[in-house]
C-alpha cells in the first residue's frame, strides 16, 4: 500500500479490491463481536432497560391499559430484543470508529484528523435522535393512538412484543436519522456537497425523507410524521452546517 507525504493524494489509491472484502470483514467481525459483547452486559440488566422502555406506556392515564403477552416464547425473545438493541445504542461508538477506518484509506491525509469528532459527534447526535424520539414522539404517538380506542369504548391491552418492536424501531430510526447534520458535514469539509447543492435539490430531499419514514416507521401517517417533520429541520440545518463548512475551507 502506498502512503502519501502530503495533501495531494488520498492516504491509499492503489488497495486491490479484494484488500476493501477483507478491511470490510474485518471492521463487520470487530463491530459483531462489538455488540456481542455489550449484549451480554446489557442483558443482564434488561429488565431495567425494559422498565424504562415502558415508561412512555405507564405515563398515559388510561384505564386498563396493559401490556399483555400472547405467547409462550415471547416473553424470552423480547428480552432479547431489549438486550439487543440497547447493545447497539451501548457499541454505537465503536460502531462509528469502525466505520471510519474502513473509508479511512481512500481520505486525504489531512482529512483523517475529523476521526474523533466524527465518533463524538456522531454519537451525540444519535443519542439526541433517541432521546427525543423517547420524550416526545413515542409519548405523543401513544397518546394520540391509544385514545382513539376509549372513543370506540374499547379497553386496550397492547401485546409486548409489539410494543416493543414500535418503540425499539422508532428509537433506532430517529437516532440514525439525527445523524444527518453530521454526515452532511463531513460530506461538505472533503468537498461533495455545498450548501448550493443541498438548496437545489431540496425537492428531491423531501421525496427521499417520505419514503426513509414510510420505511423506518411503524405504518401509521402519525409516526411517519413525527419522523418527517424533524428530518426535514435537520435538512434545513445541514444546510447551514455545509455552508459553514465550505466557508472555513475557502481561501
Amino acid at each position: 500500500m502506498s502512503k502519501s507525504q502530503g495533501h495531494g493524494q488520498p492516504a491509499d489509491v492503489q488497495m486491490p479490491f479484494t484488500s476493501h472484502l477483507g478491511e470490510l470483514r474485518s471492521r463487520l467481525i470487530k463491530s459483531c463481536l462489538t455488540v456481542a459483547v455489550a449484549f451480554i452486559g446489557c442483558f443482564a440488566v434488561v429488565e431495567e432497560i425494559f422498565f424504562v422502555l415502558a415508561a412512555p406506556l405507564r405515563r398515559l392515564s388510561i384505564e386498563g391499559l396493559t401490556l399483555i403477552g400472547t405467547g409462550v416464547t415471547e416473553a424470552f425473545f423480547t428480552k432479547m430484543k431489549v438486550g439487543f438493541v440497547a447493545a447497539v445504542v451501548v457499541a454505537l461508538p465503536v460502531l462509528l470508529w469502525q466505520a471510519w477506518q474502513f473509508i479511512a484509506p481512500g481520505l486525504y491525509e489531512h482529512e483523517k484528523r475529523y476521526t474523533r469528532s466524527f465518533v463524538l459527534f456522531g454519537s451525540l447526535f444519535f443519542l439526541a435522535g433517541a432521546a427525543f424520539c423517547y420524550e416526545v414522539v413515542v409519548q405523543l404517538g401513544l397518546n394520540f393512538l391509544l385514545r382513539r380506542y376509549a372513543a370506540l369504548g374499547v379497553q386496550p391491552m397492547i401485546q409486548v412484543g409489539d410494543y416493543l418492536s414500535i418503540v425499539s424501531r422508532l428509537v433506532l430510526a430517529f437516532g440514525a436519522m439525527f445523524q444527518l447534520p453530521v454526515v452532511i458535514f463531513f460530506l461538505a469539509r472533503v468537498g461533495l456537497i455545498d450548501h448550493r447543492f443541498l438548496i437545489r435539490h431540496y425537492r428531491y430531499a423531501i421525496i427521499l425523507i417520505a419514503l426513509l419514514a414510510a420505511i423506518l416507521t411503524p405504518p401509521d401517517l402519525v409516526a411517519q410524521l413525527l419522523l418527517m417533520v424533524p428530518l426535514g429541520l435537520l435538512y434545513g440545518v445541514g444546510i447551514g452546517v455545509a455552508y459553514f463548512a465550505r466557508r472555513k475551507t475557502e481561501p
